[in-house]
């Protein structure tokens, strides 16, 4: 059904919001091989069904770095499928069509701009911790959101160049100092969106970042006021450790809305930030994919309606989601209650399938009161109970133990997640929390769910002595190997490494004597080098500067000339610093229509306006 029309329609913005769809997720499954493209299918549907202008996506459209063949293909089936059409479309693209594109690239890089499609409803998409750019061949980093760009079927935004993060920038000159966030300028009757995208970056890194204040938001120059301000990041949200998230509090004032992907809980009603004028929406995941607590919640999209900059989000439960039961017991409460002894294998079991049973019970009553029962059949559940023991479990194998629910769950070898109950104890001071601990008395299943191996490797490349590797260099290979099925990530490592020694002895023309003097003062020289990640306690630089700069765009076939600094006025600056009011950088969109499609050729200033006069400060608060 089509959402209904109101006396702004001509002024009103429609999009759909999803995020972390992990399309992909357990695709051998011969259940749940085909739930997260059922679910997407469901979210193309009922974008087209409520005739929105484009469809949002908060990262993680792909579970795994390098989908699948199968993934792929689907997922590229359902988007020419859905998107591809006559229909007319009501947005405009006020910004540069061209902005962003690759080496070599001749088509523009939003789909919508691309005479040769027939796009009628633009889907765009930043990445996120799995699909994030990997490799290093010659056309850089890349994404499999590359790839899906590249065929014309989604508009990938919000990647970015990180400056060098081992050398103190204070009021940098240049804007490859900074990390410069241009937004894709949208437009429909007198209702103007400016939408900015930050792809997952590691969230030391980007917490050192916004500290340092090293972040450059680029805003309009026209009616910069009357701009509905829309942020899609991909961070941690809660504070899983002191430096391992993002706090809510520390993005630009001049926000009005904020999209927060990778947190799969879903809190997608928009929610005030203390002391922030903006909201943050948080869709959560459209797939279960950790079996937690805060995947339980109503799985969910939104309709997000915006007109000037007031901003309504209908949340939309989706039906192929299959149904999730979580419950938490302790074992020796349970055993207490029920007389049953807790070391008798036979006793404890049927306890714990008692519990199932009672869950499985809720999850048919819940599927009738949901109303789905007269137009769907119901889809096995996926159920876990957790379970706290203080000793020895008397239980074996625990895929042995959900064979009775063959065919009644979706989950049958992981209904069941043990946990030790045991003292808190202080850590010992500088002590690494990357290795989680493993206590004898746990049961082999639990310290197999608790193993990580991408840890356990980090971990044992730090207690090692290299003479001419680089540690940092060799854990960042090591982390692509494992977790991103970067095959020749240690490889080209190890070649880049010995190509530069190689070098560096070659240019000092030394005798053979020599070189063992010359060996050991490189090693000194990497055992120097400061971790890439970023000191907790660095304080946030007092140092601001304003800059006035002159952006011209040349044709394609030239380099674009870097902004050049044309006066610095600090005497501007506000006294206080503690979170102003952050006007932060204006681009003014071309005065000339910019035409859907364009040859390099054709691309020169006279066809896109005049020069562009820019406006920068280093942001106060992002």
């Amino acid at each position: 059904m089509a959402s209904s029309g109101g006396p702004h329609d001509a002024d009103t913005v429609r999009f759909l919001l999803a995020s972390d769809t992990h399309l992909g997720y357990m695709e051998r499954d011969p259940v749940r091989g085909r739930d997260s493209l059922d679910t997407f299918e469901e979210i193309l549907q009922l974008a087209r069904a409520h005739r929105v202008d484009f469809v949002l996506l908060g990262g993680d459209v792909f579970h795994e770095n390098k989908p699948s063949r199968p993934t792929l293909f689907r997922t590229m089936s359902l988007l020419r499928q859905y998107t591809m059409g006559d229909e007319p479309m009501a947005l405009e693209l006020l910004s540069d069509p061209f902005d962003g594109v690759r080496k070599g690239q001749t088509f523009p890089t939003v789909n919508c701009e691309d005479t040769d499609l027939n796009v009628c409803m633009p889907v765009f998409s930043i990445h996120g911790n799995h699909d994030d750019p990997q490799g290093m061949g010659e056309d850089g980093t890349l994404s499999a959101l590359d790839v899906l760009a590249a065929a014309g079927l989604l508009n990938y935004f919000g990647r970015h160049s990180l400056p060098p993060s081992t050398r103190k920038r204070r009021a940098p000159d240049s804007p490859s100092e900074v990390i410069g966030v241009k937004p894709v300028l949208l437009q429909k009757g007198q209702t103007r969106i400016a939408l900015y995208g930050m792809g997952y970056i590691k969230d030391e890194r980007l917490s050192h970042e916004l500290r340092e204040k090293h972040i450059c938001m680029y805003r309009p120059a026209e009616a910069t006021d009357s701009w509905f301000n829309l942020l899609v990041l991909h961070q941690n949200r809660s504070a899983h450790s002191p430096k391992a998230y993002v706090p809510e509090s520390a993005l630009d004032d001049s926000l009005h809305l904020v999209i927060w992907g990778h947190e799969h809980e879903q809190r997608i009603v928009p929610e005030a930030v203390a002391e922030k004028p903006y909201k943050i929406s948080q869709p959560g995941s459209t797939i279960a994919t950790s079996l937690s607590p805060g995947e339980a919640t109503d799985k969910c999209v939104a309709i997000v309606q915006v007109t000037g900059q007031a901003c309504h989000v209908e949340p939309i439960p989706l039906r192929t989601v299959r149904p999730f039961l979580y419950k938490s017991i302790s074992l020796p409460v349970e055993a207490a209650s029920s007389a049953v002894d807790p070391t008798d294998r036979v006793a404890v079991a049927q306890l714990l399938r008692h519990h199932i049973e009672a869950m499985l019970e809720d999850a048919e009553r819940q599927w009738r009161d949901s109303g789905h029962a007269d137009t769907q059949e119901r889809p096995l559940p996926l159920v876990r109970l957790r379970v706290s023991y203080d000793t020895q479990i008397p239980l074996g194998n625990l895929a042995r133990f959900g064979q009775s629910f063959m065919g009644r769950v979706a989950n049958p070898k992981d209904l069941l997640q043990l946990h030790l109950l045991r003292d808190r104890r202080r850590s010992a001071p500088g002590a690494r929390a990357t290795v989680v601990p493993l206590d004898s008395r746990m049961a082999p299943a639990e310290k197999l769910e608790r193993m990580d191996l991408a840890s356990l490797v980090m971990e044992n490349v730090r207690l090692q002595q290299f003479d001419l590797l680089n540690p940092q260099g060799l854990q960042s290979s090591m982390l692509g190997f494992v977790e991103k099925d970067e095959r020749e990530s240690i490889a080209s490592f190890l070649d880049k490494t010995v190509a530069r020694v190689e070098q560096q002895l070659s240019s000092q023309h030394m005798q053979e004597s020599q070189l063992q003097t010359a060996l050991e003062r490189i090693s000194a020289q990497q055992s120097s080098i400061p971790p890439a990640a970023p000191p907790a306690d660095l304080p946030s630089s007092p140092d601001s500067m304003e800059q006035e700069l002159s952006v011209s765009h040349a044709p394609a076939s030239t380099e674009p000339s870097r902004p050049v600094r044309a006066r610095q006025a600090a005497a501007d600056l506000q006294a206080d610093l503690s979170w102003p009011d952050p006007v932060v950088e204006r681009v003014e969109p071309p005065t000339g229509a910019v035409p859907p499609h364009s040859t390099p050729d054709a691309r020169g200033a006279a066809e896109r306006g005049a020069a562009r006069r820019t406006r920068r400060r280093l942001p106060e608060g992002f």
